[in-house]
Parts: structure tokens; sequence; C-alpha cells
């Protein structure tokens, strides 16, 4: 049929055809989060939805008024070393500190804003300064004291040396 539909005789009715993709796409899941992470998503959607239902639209947006800006992270593992690079926009190298143990990297900061007085009401605030922290747990062990860090441009690269060498071999069974 030219119309586009076509008829389903079991029932007798006219059914428009379906429409089939002509090339498979591919699906893409959002990154597996940690328990923690998970628990921070909800409690900032929580903290949104509630300051936004007490008549603080601006702030439910930006999210609870006391709650630390964490850097958002990339852990990639490069065979014989891991790299964490953070993104920490409007931080100098001055205000950022550095831990490492053997299965953690701690990234703390502190952003200071000009004491500059303006006149008229803000009508929208969300440029803040205040202090951060994130602590994230690696994959494997890492040697610290071989541990490289630059920070450019707002973003801080961290070149850990992995410890060990975990190859993969075969075990006879006897």
């Amino acid at each position: 049929m030219a119309t586009g539909k076509t008829s389903d005789k079991r029932k007798g009715s006219a059914v428009k055809a379906a429409t089939r993709a002509k090339a498979p796409v591919k699906a893409t899941a959002p990154p597996a989060l940690s328990p923690f992470e998970e628990m921070d998503v909800l409690f900032d959607r929580l903290s949104r939805g509630l300051m936004s239902r007490m008549g603080f639209p601006a702030l439910g947006e930006i999210g609870w008024p006391f709650q630390a800006h964490a850097p958002k992270v990339d852990v990639i593992d490069r065979g014989q070393e891991l790299l964490v690079r953070a993104e920490i926009p409007g931080v100098t190298r001055e205000e950022l500190q550095l831990s490492l143990t053997d299965r953690t990297v701690t990234i703390r900061g502190e952003t200071h804003k000009e004491s500059k007085e303006e006149k008229g009401d803000y009508f929208r605030r969300e440029i803040a300064s205040g202090s951060f922290q994130r602590t994230l747990a690696l994959p494997c062990d890492v040697a610290g004291d071989h541990a490289k860090a630059t920070f450019k441009d707002g973003v801080l690269e961290l070149v850990l040396p992995k410890v060990g060498k975990s190859d993969s071999r075969k075990i006879r069974i006897d």
C-alpha cells in the first residue's frame, strides 16, 4: 500500500507501519558511581528541591548554601601509572594541597573572592568563595615517593606510578 498503512486481517483494523532504524545505535550509560557519590547526588537533589520550595530558587539551583565545591575528576589507568586529572578553575597553585596514601588521594583547596563593594541588590549570586575537599579511592597501590603534580590553566594533573606489577600468569593444577 502506498498510504503508509497496512491492514491487520486478524483484528480488521488499519495499523500504521512501524518505522525501523537504518543503523544500530550505540547506547551509552553514565559512569558508575560509588555508594558515597550516589548519596552526594541524592542529597544535592533533595537540598535543591527543599530550597526551591522554601522560596529560595537561586539557592536551590546552586545547592545547599554551605555545601563545599568538589572538583570534577578523571582517573585514568595508563598501564604502569595512574593519571588523576581534576578541574579546579579559579584557584591558584598556592591555594591547593595534595595528600596521598597507598590507595587514596585527597585534593584540598580554597577560593577567595575579592572584597569589593557593589551597589544594588543581587538578582542572582552564584559566585562564592570557600574551601573544598575531594578524596578519591584509587584502584591500586601507588608509589607516593615518585608522584608528580602539575597545575596549569585550572587543571591539576597528578601522575602516580603503580606499586609492583600484577602480571597475569598461568598456574599449573596438581
